[in-house]
């Protein structure tokens, strides 16, 4: 064999198991978007912003997003705000943004337009925005209607709640249903004017929409509340003849007409009754009994009630704290005083620091000092209540 032969061949071998030798270049990666924010952390962002010009801005630039528009309670909260600064030019400005969405198309968002500029008061933007809905190509049914009809109710707008009624459900060619006969009887009770109340009812059923039972409710706070405690009963007996079953508001309301009208015994009897129903009370029931015998300084009644109360494992809230501290201290019981105080403090039930500086006042004077200081401790270990309180030395 050749040399020359063999250095071929030795040269085929190896160049078969030489890898091939690769381009030494940096592969870059691609550039990627940053991730988009989560409708959660915009909506967080909008509660945390303090300067309203700013929430504005952000709010319209955030709601470009179509998830964060099926945030209603950000909406709701956002709109809230900016009523309680005075700041309706703003409200204006988020709502009317909301229109250049093809959401606006569908009944419920504009139904969520119409009931914001309600629930502030804004009622010409929500005839407006209602008047606006074929233009935007939004089809409106009895639903939307009814959202005007309520906006009206709340923006206090009762006369333009029964205007509304008669022009729009003719014209429009709408059929009302139970919310929108409801909505112009409770318009007529706010007005006073409770023959024509009745006389809506009985249009409503002639046109065979049944009354429910908040047509009976809407009546009977009407009738009760006036002391027309006759009439209440006649229409609360019509309410059972319907088969219509009166629930805890129908009872609460009957009772705060018998306390109102000075019939306690019957009230109580009541309470009792409702004990032993499936309709059982609840916070609001004996809260108008505690409320009036705190009133009358029956501070043991009131005491027998709340004991009551928490046996049937109905939690007391700020309106019976409220009720009955005063009441123990101005019958001197400091020690209940006390007890009701740590209590409420403890349920987290945010009762008024004016009340609870009473107590410690009152816990002073009484040479319980250790009693008041333990309290302000208590108080001030709630972030509501700092800074609020004295130390009861501080009064000595």
């Amino acid at each position: 064999m050749s040399s020359s032969s063999s250095i071929s061949r030795l040269y085929r071998l190896f160049s078969n198991n030489i890898p091939t030798p690769q381009i030494l270049t940096k592969t870059l990666p691609k550039e990627e978007n940053p991730p988009k924010p989560s409708t959660n952390h915009l909506t967080k962002k909008i509660f945390a912003e303090k300067n309203l010009t700013t929430l504005v801005k952000n709010f319209k630039t955030f709601s470009e997003r179509s998830q964060f528009r099926r945030s209603n309670h950000v909406y709701e909260d956002t709109v809230k705000r900016l009523a309680s600064a005075k700041k309706h030019s703003l409200i204006e400005q988020v709502l009317e943004h909301q229109k250049k969405f093809d959401d606006i198309t569908k009944e419920g968002f504009a139904i969520k337009l119409i009931t914001l500029y309600g629930k502030v008061g804004m009622f010409d933007h929500a005839l407006k925005t209602y008047n606006e809905l074929p233009e935007l190509k939004c089809t409106r049914t009895v639903k939307s209607f009814n959202a005007l009809l309520n906006a009206s109710i709340k923006s206090k707008k009762f006369s333009e709640t029964l205007k509304l009624f008669r022009e729009l459900s003719s014209s429009l060619s709408v059929t009302p249903d139970d919310y929108s006969y409801n909505t112009v009887i409770h318009a007529y009770i706010e007005l006073g004017n409770f023959d024509s109340a009745v006389l809506m009812m009985d249009e409503m059923e002639k046109n065979g929409v049944k009354p429910d039972l908040i047509t009976f409710n809407t009546l009977l706070n009407g009738y009760y509340s006036k002391g027309q405690f006759s009439d209440g009963e006649f229409f609360w007996a019509r309410m059972e003849e319907s088969g219509v079953v009166p629930d805890i508001i129908s009872f609460n309301t009957k009772l705060k007409g018998l306390v109102s009208g000075g019939n306690i015994s019957e009230a109580v009897e009541l309470v009792e009754q409702l004990g032993n129903s499936e309709v059982k009370p609840n916070r609001f029931t004996y809260n108008v009994l505690i409320k009036w015998y705190c009133s009358n300084g029956k501070l043991d009644e009131a005491k027998r009630l709340y004991d009551y109360m928490l046996k049937n494992d109905v939690v007391p809230g700020y309106i019976t704290f409220e009720a009955l501290i005063p009441c123990a201290c101005e019958k001197g019981d400091w020690d209940l005083a006390l007890k009701l105080c740590e209590v409420s403090l403890n349920s987290n039930c945010h009762i008024s620091a004016g009340t609870v500086q009473f107590v410690i006042d009152g816990l002073v004077k009484e040479s319980k000092i250790e009693e008041a200081k333990g309290l302000v401790e208590i108080a001030w270990s709630k972030t509501y209540f700092h800074s609020k309180l004295k130390m009861p030395q501080e009064d000595e």
